[in-house]
């Protein structure tokens, strides 16, 4: 598969390093091979110049004039929603479970470890049940086969079987 996020302007990007860590905005312009002049009107990133890497470039575009003002870019960042796009994205589903488990207290992580212990209980429960069952049934495993031997013994160690004909 193609390489397809590129350094171009409307690309909405994260930022990973800096005094604005965590937010997103988009490239207005390219400066040179190392740097792009950014704006963030909705997420508070003030307009200005920060290295490419700093940022993470996402999936998302959006359209608006080159070099467009910050006005410009607050009306294409909205028309083309993207906050609520990026709220859909895995990555950002990640970064917000990543986020609350940091804020964990030690009494959350004892509760989270109880709950866990409790749904595997139920779990393992409710496995072996459906294995036992189908076990007995046969679709696990296959059904055991009974050597013909053994059928042809019980057959001659009946009482019938072992009185002599006269």
């Amino acid at each position: 598969m193609p390489f397809s996020r590129f350094v171009e302007t409307g690309r909405v990007a994260y930022i990973s390093d800096g005094p604005n860590k965590g937010k997103l905005c988009t490239i207005v312009d390219v400066i040179d091979q190392t740097r792009a002049l950014i704006d963030g009107p909705n997420s508070g990133v003030p307009r200005g110049q920060i290295r490419l890497n700093q940022l993470h470039l996402t999936k998302l575009c959006i359209k608006f004039p080159y070099t467009g003002a910050t006005r410009v870019v607050r009306k294409a960042w909205n028309t083309g929603k993207v906050d609520e796009k990026w709220e859909k994205t895995l990555w950002s589903r990640k970064l917000e479970s990543n986020k609350r488990r940091r804020e964990l207290t030690d009494f959350d992580r004892f509760k989270l470890r109880r709950a866990r212990q409790t749904r595997n209980k139920i779990r393992t429960l409710a496995y072996r049940v459906l294995k036992r069952k189908a076990t007995k049934a046969g679709t696990l495993y296959g059904k055991k086969k009974v050597k013909k031997d053994k059928k042809d013994k019980k057959e001659k160690t009946t009482p019938a079987a072992s009185k002599p004909k006269k």
